[in-house]
C-alpha cells in the first residue's frame, strides 16, 4: 500500500502545484487567453542538444514508466547564479496505478560530469554538491548527474523559476503563517518576528528558502518546510475562491506559465495537463496514491553541511525506481 502524503507534502513542491492549477482552464476559455497561455512556456532545446550529445553514456528506457526530473532555478532571487534550489522526481509507474515523488537534497556531495556551459565552454568534471551541476551545465548537466548518481533514465524535465514563484504568491493575495519564533536569515533577506503573517511574493520567496539560521541549519529540514508552505498555499488556492474567479486566476496561470520551461515532450498546456490528469489517476486508484520520499543520506565524513548517500538504503531506492517496483519503506532491512 502506499504511503500517503501529509498535509504538507500534498502538493509535489510548488511546481506540481502548478501544474495542477492549469486545470482549472476550462474549454470554455477564450482561444486568445489560451494561446497566451500556451506560448508562455519555453522549450529547452539546450538541455535537448547537449543531452544528445551524451546520448551513449545515458541509462537505457525501461518499460513504460516515466521518471520526470523537476528543477527549481532560483536565478534572480539574490544569490547571484543559476543553481537549482530544489529537485524532485516524480516517478509515474508503467501500470498506471502508482507514482513516486523523490526529493533530491542539493547538498550531497557527487561526481559532477563535464558539461557544456552557457557561453559554449566547457565545464570541469569535478567532485561538488549536487546543485552544482545545474549552475556549471544548466538542465542537461543535472540530468546527467543525477542519471550517473543513480543509474535511472530521466525521460522528461522541467525547470521552474523561482521569480514565478513570487508572482504566484503575489496573485492569490498572499499566504498566510504562523510563526512560534522570530526568524532571521539575512542570506536569503527573511527577516519574521513571532506571530502571524500574510505574506507577498518577495517574502514567501525568501521564506521557503530560509536555511542557514533557521531549524537546524539543514537541506533536508528547508525541504520539509517548503512541504508545508505548499500546503498551506494549496488551501489558499482551493479555499480562497482563486480558481472559481476568472479575475483571480489568470494572473495565477500567466505566472505559473511564464515560469515554466519544459522539453519538447511538456513545453505545452496539453501535455502538462495530461501529465496532472495521469497523477490525478493515479490518486483515484484503490490503495494507490502517492508515495513521498527524499533519497537517503548521512552526514558526510569530511564536509560540514555537506551529506553523502545511505548507500544501502538509497541503492534501495534507485533499484526501486529502475525495476518500475513499489518503493520500499525507509526502515526496511537490506536483502
Amino acid at each position: 500500500m502506499a504511503v500517503h502524503m501529509t498535509r504538507g507534502q500534498r502538493v509535489w513542491w510548488w511546481l506540481l502545484l502548478a501544474f495542477g492549477v492549469l486545470l482549472a482552464i476550462t474549454a470554455g476559455t477564450a482561444l486568445w487567453a489560451y494561446q497566451r497561455l500556451d506560448g508562455n512556456i519555453a522549450t529547452d532545446r539546450a538541455a535537448a542538444e547537449a543531452l544528445d550529445e551524451h546520448a551513449g553514456e545515458r541509462p537505457a528506457a525501461v518499460g513504460e514508466a516515466r521518471d520526470i526530473l523537476l528543477i527549481g532555478d532560483d536565478w534572480g532571487s539574490g544569490t547571484g547564479n543559476a543553481r537549482s534550489d530544489t529537485v524532485l522526481l516524480p516517478h509515474l509507474s508503467g501500470d498506471g496505478e502508482r507514482a513516486e515523488a523523490v526529493n533530491v537534497p542539493r547538498d550531497i556531495v557527487v561526481d559532477l560530469p563535464a558539461c557544456r556551459t552557457e557561453d559554449g565552454g566547457r565545464s570541469e568534471a569535478r567532485t561538488a554538491q549536487f546543485d552544482g551541476a545545474y549552475q556549471y551545465g544548466g538542465a542537461a548537466c543535472a540530468i546527467r548527474a543525477f542519471e550517473r548518481l543513480t543509474d535511472i533514465r530521466i525521460d522528461h524535465h522541467l525547470v521552474l523559476g523561482f521569480e514565478g514563484f513570487a508572482d504566484i504568491i503575489d496573485a492569490v493575495g498572499g499566504v498566510e503563517v504562523e510563526l512560534a519564533q522570530d526568524e532571521h536569515d539575512p542570506n536569503v533577506g527573511h527577516h519574521l518576528s513571532a506571530g502571524r503573517h500574510v505574506l507577498d511574493g518577495e517574502q514567501a520567496l525568501a521564506y521557503v528558502r530560509a536555511r542557514v539560521y533557521v531549524g537546524d541549519d539543514s537541506d533536508l529540514h528547508r525541504i520539509v518546510r517548503q512541504q508545508e508552505f505548499l500546503g498551506l498555499l494549496h488551501d489558499e488556492l482551493t479555499d480562497g475562491g482563486t480558481l472559481a474567479n476568472p479575475a483571480r486566476l489568470y494572473p495565477v496561470l500567466e505566472a505559473v506559465t511564464s515560469a515554466i520551461t519544459g522539453d519538447s515532450g511538456l513545453d505545452s498546456l496539453d501535455e502538462l495537463r495530461r501529465l496532472v490528469q495521469d497523477v490525478q489517476d493515479v490518486q483515484a486508484v484503490p490503495d494507490g496514491g502517492l508515495t513521498f520520499r527524499t533519497v537517503p543520506t548521512l552526514p558526510h565524513p569530511t564536509q560540514d553541511d555537506r551529506l553523502t548517500l545511505d548507500p544501502s538504503a538509497a541503492g534501495r531506492l534507485f533499484a526501486a525506481l529502475r525495476q518500475d517496483r513499489p518503493l520500499p519503506p525507509p526502515d526496511e532491512p537490506e536483502r
